[in-house]
């Protein structure tokens, strides 16, 4: 705990005090009032003339004089028995203030233990429910429900972690595999070496791709935009589409586009991705001689962009799970196109846009993803 912090013994003790300051406050307001008031009802009594004998227990004394004595003998005991109520008061105020404070910072120091004694081993202990109602109960709710919280974003780093060190791992045993076994080669030729050179690049590339795959989701995934700008989302779908119509041409793959303008405005580099890699998923993982279907359209505020396509038959179940790192629908961990985090940047750029992004399997195979964005002004 820092420096300063305020535990719940320090803020124990600082209740008790105030609760008994002000206490002994207020009854020496009320004792001092008792004093004044006793004083000035004697001092009420009416008084007798000069020179006046008054016999007490025998004895004259001058009238004056035992008025006096009044006054003071009342004064008197008004501040001994007012003393003791007073002591008593203060006392009781302090040991009930500091026995309810107790019983009420309970749950405070529930907290505080259970903060002391976490880490990420530990961090699956929770607080509960506590014997309290108000605002400490609410308070060891809140703490819970941000542990949950915590715990969810360590286990989906230590998953996210562990799949990229498996997809990195794949490619750089391929190469180091393949210039093993040609290196071990005494009599390996140009062919032979050509042949690993192919390997290794292919499987270099793929490795730059994971790489600049996980550095774009890092720069999208929670942060946000450095840079808007106007653009239109029919434009994006014109240069995503030309980038991958040469493999969707070689796959017999026919396009259907039902485009309009829709202007939006954010990060261009990132809306640009958006599209790209739905309409490259639509094409790595088609049929040969599938179907894709783009739709662009403008409302009154949110653009839509819908790229549905043919494909393997897609769970409905496990179709939240695509968006997740490393997820690919139908298509094995080892597979050689695509890294499994295309859906997973497209919905870190959607939410940095302030949009949303949904996902639905097609009938008799493929998907549909719909991209919901703000109007552009």
């Amino acid at each position: 705990m820092r420096p300063g912090a305020l535990r719940p013994s320090s803020l124990r003790a600082r209740i008790t005090l105030l609760s008994t300051g002000l206490a002994a406050g207020v009854s020496l307001v009320l004792l001092w009032l008792a004093w004044v008031l006793v004083g000035d009802a004697v001092a009420a009594v009416p008084q007798m003339p000069p020179g006046t004998l008054v016999r007490v227990d025998g004895i004259d004394v001058d009238a004056s004089a035992l008025a006096a004595h009044m006054r003071e003998h009342a004064r008197d005991k008004v501040l001994l028995f007012g003393s003791i109520a007073f002591c008593c008061v203060v006392l009781a105020t302090a040991i009930l203030a500091w026995t309810f404070t107790s019983r009420v910072l309970r749950p405070l120091r529930e907290v505080t233990s259970t903060a002391q004694r976490l880490s990420i081993e530990s961090i699956g202990e929770r607080i509960g429910e506590v014997d309290t109602k108000g605002e400490l109960a609410e308070l060891a709710y809140t703490f819970d429900a941000m542990l949950d919280r915590l715990q969810e974003a360590f286990e989906a780093q230590r998953h996210f972690v562990a799949n990229a060190s498996h997809e990195l791992r794949t490619p750089l045993s391929v190469i180091r595999t393949e210039l093993d076994v040609t290196l071990s080669d005494p009599d390996a030729d140009a062919a032979e070496l050509r042949r690993m050179g192919n390997v290794v690049r292919d499987a270099t590339e793929r490795a730059g791709q994971l790489v600049g795959s996980l550095l774009l989701l890092a720069r999208t995934d929670g942060a946000g935009l450095a840079v808007r700008e106007p653009t239109d989302l029919e434009q994006l779908v014109s240069r995503a589409w030309r980038a991958v119509r040469g493999e969707a041409d070689q796959r017999g793959i026919h396009a259907t586009f039902h485009t309009e303008s829709a202007p939006v405005q954010g990060d261009p580099a990132l809306l640009e991705r958006i599209a790209g890699n739905l309409l490259e998923n639509a094409v790595r993982h088609n049929v040969e001689r599938g179907w894709i279907e783009v739709v662009t359209q403008a409302g009154q505020r949110r653009q839509m962009l819908r790229v549905r396509s043919s494909g393997g038959l897609v769970d409905p179940q496990t179709v939240a799970e695509l968006f997740e790192p490393f997820r690919r629908a139908g298509v094995a961990r080892t597979a050689k196109t695509g890294a499994g985090l295309g859906l997973s940047i497209v919905r870190a750029a959607v939410e940095a846009h302030d949009g949303a992004v949904t996902a639905e399997p097609v009938v008799g195979g493929g998907l549909s993803v719909t991209v919901l964005l703000p109007v552009g002004t």
